[in-house]
């Protein structure tokens, strides 16, 4: 068979592709290649990978690229569901004998629901679905396909549950499906120098975070890696398909989970002489960082979420308030790059928090930093906790136009608009800061073609916040 796999399109600039950890349209243009499609893709004769969001091509456009293909793999989110329902039903339309399969967090962990949602969806893949979509399209009866869910004369069938894949070495690199089917110049990360490519070393997490959406729907709560010396052979591949990239990112969930493989990583890095980065905790002691700095390191995504050290045990994060200041002061030291994520709306939330997390963020002082909004999505112990405990207010997790909403709530803390309306609150008191501002034109001056850029990210950015006001109903 020949297989589309399809990030399909969705809202403008949405970014919720097989590889966004928050499904939603972001503050600037942002858009994360859809590596997970990308590793099945790569076992597969004749298939091809479309990204549309980041590629920018229309329903239509989707549909009549779909018409050459047997099956199509669309990933889907929580937030698009919907809308990509509609865009199956389209290419089913168009040739009924298409098969279609959803894939990605929101059909694993609601397999019945999604496949009774929609009769234009012949299976849905619970888990990793590497090999059971190549599995499917080699021609295996579906009854015999571990880990998938499917419809066949009008009832649900589940098969048995697949065992995640452990040998990650024996995947394809995701790099050759980058070169075949996607285009270098479409994917932007305002943190990161561009062009950049991203992969993964690893699978899953051993951390607990009660939030976060992948490794409790996907990826599980094990570190499976990658070898250094894979890992290597494929930064090298990237280097010679890709010479225009600037920066490599390993979005590993936490890359420094094992501390002496990420080191053993950099000290294979060091003589390519690239710039790299990667997501991590703030576990990470000064040797290490220094010696991945001395070796390419130069940015580092790094997961804060709260100035509260009561939320971040609610949320089981594992870090402490000290363990950040340390780490941060570390970087700083070696004059690392801080890219900080934020999320309000965490179990605990109050005005004051809300506050305290602001003032944090101004201490800790990342050179950039993110706020998102807490966002339970279903196969989360989060969503667990909203629904057990009556914390969901009403709306969804994106709006109509793709944003983030507020749709959580604390009967003795935080409302969902103090929350929603912290956001605004919290860029404007860490941007407008003598420092960050210093930054910013520091940047436009020193790199190459950045004034550009930081001019069309602070004008995408207050159209953002323009938008949210609209959304919300308040004055501006």
């Amino acid at each position: 068979m020949k297989v589309l796999f399809l990030n399909p399109p969705s809202f403008e600039d949405f970014d919720g592709g097989a590889g966004s950890r928050y499904q939603a349209t972001r503050e600037v243009r942002s858009f994360w290649y859809p590596t997970w499609l990308c590793y099945p893709a790569g076992m597969l004769e004749g298939s091809r990978v479309v990204d549309a969001p980041a590629a920018g091509i229309d329903v239509a456009g989707t549909i009549k690229i779909a018409k050459d293909f047997d099956l199509v793999a669309f990933y889907t989110s929580t937030p698009s569901f919907k809308n990509d329902i509609r865009t199956a039903e389209l290419i089913k339309a168009q040739r009924p004998r298409t098969q279609i399969a959803f894939v990605g967090p929101h059909v694993g962990v609601l397999p019945e629901e999604s496949l009774q949602a929609a009769s234009c969806i012949d299976l849905v893949v619970r888990g990793e679905f590497d090999y059971p979509i190549k599995e499917v399209a080699e021609g295996r009866d579906w009854d015999k396909v571990a880990g998938i869910s499917y419809r066949r004369d009008g009832k649900v069938f589940h098969n048995p549950d697949r065992e995640v894949v452990h040998d990650l070495d024996a995947l394809p690199f995701v790099t050759e499906v980058y070169k075949r089917d996607l285009k270098v110049l479409d994917y932007e990360i305002p943190w990161m120098l561009h062009p950049y490519v991203s992969i993964y070393t690893g699978r899953g997490c051993p951390s607990r975070c009660t939030f976060c959406l992948w490794p409790q729907t996907i990826g599980g709560n094990t570190y499976r890696v990658r070898s250094p010396e894979n890992v290597f052979e494929e930064v090298k591949l990237i280097k010679k398909y890709f010479p225009e990239v600037r920066e490599i990112f390993f979005d590993d969930d936490t890359f420094t989970a094992h501390r002496s493989r990420s080191r053993e990583i950099a000290k294979l890095l060091g003589p390519l002489n690239i710039s790299w980065g990667f997501n991590t905790k703030v576990h990470v002691d000064y040797d290490t960082l220094k010696l991945m700095k001395d070796n390419g390191l130069r940015v580092m995504v790094v997961g804060y979420e709260s100035g509260n050290q009561a939320i971040l045990d609610n949320v089981k994060k594992g870090a402490t308030l000290d363990q950040a200041r340390i780490f941060t002061k570390n970087a700083k030291a070696l004059k690392l790059t801080l890219h900080g994520t934020f999320i309000l709306g965490l179990p605990g939330e109050t005005r004051d928090t809300i506050e305290e997390t602001i003032r944090f963020a101004c201490d800790m002082d990342p050179d950039t930093l993110q706020v998102s909004l807490a966002s339970p999505y279903p196969g989360t112990v989060f969503y667990d906790e909203c629904m057990e405990n009556g914390w969901f207010a009403p709306g969804t997790l994106v709006s109509e136009m793709g944003y983030q909403s507020c749709n959580v709530q604390y009967p003795e803390g935080a409302t969902a608009r103090e929350i929603y309306d912290g956001v605004e609150r919290f860029y404007k008191r860490f941007y407008f800061r003598p420092g960050p501002i210093g930054r910013i034109l520091k940047k436009t001056l020193t790199r190459k073609g950045e004034a550009k850029r930081v001019f069309h990210e602070a004008a995408a950015f207050l159209k953002f916040m323009t938008k949210r006001k609209e959304l919300a109903g308040t004055p501006h």
